[in-house]
């Protein structure tokens, strides 16, 4: 692998894409056509016929073909270039970028994070950096606005997940548009083909697309870049020829004297017809989302010159040909192609759209997993698909139910033109929830002054809304499929936050007094046998309920027993080393302890390695550290980094002790050797809780996981009843559980159930 490819696998940290050299973003900028370009590309296949789908109609003096090209090109200047490339790529989130990124930027700098378990020990984290300027009077004021009205900081929230659900439902028009516009091109080569037969190998493909994704990405991302580069010079060398061929003077429709003249001459039909162009843009955000995988110059390069001459070529082109040939809207892309080279300007047509689809797919898969990590979507298994490169994943439930939405949605229009009003929507709403966010960073986290903040919002956030009121009245002709599935994805993300938020109350509410531990002495008043026990917890903080219910109905516990909570923080990573928080609760003597395992928003939330082993070599370290700190407690930083000690007398110390990266890869084994043989253990002078624990770890281990069943009250409204007995009871019982994340096997499992109300 060369060193370019290495950096677009495994990610380049905005700091170090400063030191690397002019050759690799050259190389960074042609690896991008392929990942983050597909979307954008394929534009031209429907654009056109979207737009001149409706009422509206041609005249001999071409002012309408003239004014939807002075939109088009504004449209991809202002929104794509401008706001996008050079505003909207600098408000990255260590690296990352989309929708999610500036949330978390806000969620840090503002405090609007609704996530519970946050702690203070998370804002040491190397990525959580909030450094900068300090707080202007704005940004106080916005802050202070949020911090006194927490509705807001929900209302936020819904926001952002609203453009979340119109991205996935972007993910099911992006294959269907896409693979239909491209296939349907062969019916002029063989007009006996019926439109049935169209559709038909148009599903045959989008079959075989998402059957394909189980393999991963980098299965054939090897070829992306070439086919979409191909791609490009196609589009501008038929551009170039259409221009020259049919109408040289085209380039003057790129005054916006002529947009004014199109909304003047067709009125309300004109405006209607906006929808469709909005399409040229579809795309930027997957542009914008990719920031991680890539540096902020490559693609501002690989887009500055290559991309957007090459679209604007494109469009200018189509726009000739059609000023010559009106009765020709349906179908112009392809009857503008010369003759001689229609054959494999279409098989590149083919196979761009199936790459700009697998962008989509990729990325809903990624904002999926996201949503998990933000208690917004159930738990779902995430598969790598790559172990080289990170963040390749594969959702098999979320990929099926994409691949028969997109079945349902071709089957079911059959036409592009539908597709296209409802792809609009989706993609306008996404960018004005993207242009609001951006708004409140330039405030917040910029401090830049109100003016500058509003002025952004004004320009940017009143183009999208004239694209979004065009796209609003195509709702009865195919707009209303985007509505659809976003709202079924929102109700289903609102209703799983809502539950998640409850039964963590309900586990606060009700967590065990540590006084009560401490009264019932070391053995805790029951039978303490031989093992290590993992209970898994949604609390940071105290001994959780289900403990409770377990020795109520069991009064045995392990000798070692360890609270295992999973839980998210607002950055997009969290290193190894950082990974893991180990804690003890209460008196030492109990044998109780506290294990924090936590995952940026962009982590996959699962462990590839010895859990057990790590954890047992954890607590270890964090006993024989604990000794040579005196009576005090510690915070931990061994293999696993920082430790955050809840001493029961509140009283707390920090250390940091670092081991050598070999030492740390030697883990597992190590554990392994001092577990086969105590009595050379004894020969490392470890003390005796540290003997104990891998006494303990020898017996086995065994995983106490609570399940918390949700029900309604009875006074409860017949609409909430539905949505917690029946919608939340059932994406409880399909989600995954932390045994899963933990590939922990069923005879090591104990289940604990739970009801609680709401």
């Amino acid at each position: 692998m060369n060193p370019s490819e290495e950096f677009v696998e495994q990610g380049i940290s905005q700091q170090n894409l400063r030191t690397v050299s002019s050759t690799t973003v050259i190389t960074l900028a042609y690896q991008s056509l392929g990942v983050v370009y597909g979307d954008l590309c394929i534009s031209p296949l429907y654009v056109y016929k979207t737009t001149f789908s409706g009422k509206l109609s041609l005249h001999e003096d071409d002012e309408e073909i003239y004014g939807v090209l002075s939109f088009i090109f504004w449209t991809i200047t202002l929104i794509a270039l401008f706001k996008y490339v050079f505003i909207v790529m600098l408000a990255d989130d260590n690296g990352e970028g989309g929708t999610f990124a500036l949330y978390s930027l806000l969620c840090r700098h503002a405090g609007l994070s609704i996530l519970p378990n946050q702690q203070a020990a998370d804002e040491k984290l190397s990525e959580y950096v909030t450094e900068g300027s300090a707080d202007t009077w704005r940004s106080s004021a916005l802050k202070s606005f949020f911090e006194k009205h927490p509705r807001f900081r929900k209302g936020l929230l819904i926001f952002v997940l609203l453009g979340t659900c119109m991205a996935i439902a972007d993910g099911v028009l992006t294959p269907a548009i896409s693979v239909l516009s491209a296939v349907s091109g062969v019916k002029l080569k063989i007009t006996e083909l019926h439109e049935n037969h169209i559709v038909i190998i148009s599903c045959v493909i989008l079959v075989g697309l998402f059957s394909l994704q189980h393999y991963g990405t980098h299965k054939v991302a090897f070829m992306f870049a070439p086919i979409v580069t191909a791609w490009l010079l196609c589009l501008t060398g038929i551009g170039v020829y259409n221009i020259f061929r049919w109408n040289s003077h085209i380039f003057h429709a790129l005054s916006p004297i002529y947009m004014l003249k199109f909304l003047e001459s067709t009125g309300v039909e004109g405006w209607i017809s906006l929808g469709g162009v909005v399409l040229t843009i579809t795309g930027v955000e997957t542009m914008f989302a990719n920031l991680g995988h890539f540096s902020p110059l490559s693609i501002r390069i690989a887009f500055t010159f290559l991309v957007y001459p090459s679209l604007l070529l494109t469009y200018m082109g189509e726009a000739a040909f059609l000023s010559k040939h009106h009765e020709d809207l349906e179908r112009s892309f392809y009857k503008a192609i010369p003759e001689t080279v229609f054959w494999p300007v279409f098989i590149v047509a083919t196979f761009a759209a199936v790459i700009g689809s697998q962008a989509v797919i990729s990325a809903t898969f990624s904002i999926i997993s996201q949503c998990c990590a933000l208690n917004c979507f159930p738990h779902v298994r995430i598969i790598h698909t790559s172990s080289k490169i990170y963040g390749q994943i594969y959702i098999p439930e979320v990929n099926w139910m994409l691949m028969c939405l997109s079945l349902a949605v071709t089957i079911g229009l059959r036409d592009t033109s539908m597709m296209g009003h409802a792809y609009g929507l989706a993609v306008t709403t996404v960018m004005f929830v993207t242009t609001c966010l951006m708004a409140m960073v330039m405030i917040i986290v910029w401090k830049q002054n109100t003016f500058t903040a509003v002025a952004f919002l004004l320009v940017f956030g009143s183009m999208e809304l004239l694209y979004i009121s065009a796209c609003i009245f195509k709702v009865p002709e195919g707009a209303w499929i985007a509505l659809t599935v976003s709202s079924i994805f929102m109700a289903v993300m609102y209703i799983w936050n809502y539950g998640t938020m409850k039964k963590h109350q309900f586990d606060v509410e009700n967590k065990v007094s540590m006084n009560r531990i401490v009264s019932l002495g070391p053995s805790l008043g029951m039978v303490r046998v031989p093992g290590i026990g993992l209970v898994y917890t949604n609390l940071v903080t105290g001994v959780p309920a289900v403990f409770g219910h377990f020795v109520t109905n069991l009064p045995a516990i392990h000798q070692v027993l360890v609270f295992v909570c999973i839980k998210s923080v607002q950055v997009p990573y969290v290193c190894e080393k950082e990974r893991i928080l180990i804690s003890r609760v209460g008196p030492k003597e109990c044998g109780m302890f506290r294990c924090i395992l936590r995952y940026g928003y962009k982590d996959l939330q699962q462990e590839n390695y010895s859990f057990e082993n790590r954890l047992v070599s954890g607590l270890v370290q964090f006993v024989e550290t604990e000794e040579q700190t005196a009576s005090k407690a510690t915070d931990f930083c061994g293999e696993f980094g920082n430790s955050d000690i809840e001493a029961f007398d509140s009283s707390v110390h920090t250390t940091t002790i670092s081991y050598p990266e070999e030492d740390r890869a030697r883990c597992s084994c190590d554990i392994q050797v001092m577990t086969s043989d105590i009595g050379r253990v004894e020969s490392f002078l470890l003390k005796d809780e540290s003997l104990q624990i891998l006494k303990a770890k020898e017996s086995g281990v065994t995983y106490v996981l609570g399940h918390s069943y949700a029900k309604s009250k009875k006074p409860s409204s017949i609409f909430k009843k539905f949505a917690i007995d029946v919608v939340y009871a059932f994406l409880s019982k399909n989600s995954t559980e932390p045994n899963i994340l933990m590939k922990v096997s069923p005879t090591s499992l104990l289940e604990v159930g739970m009801i609680y109300y709401v």
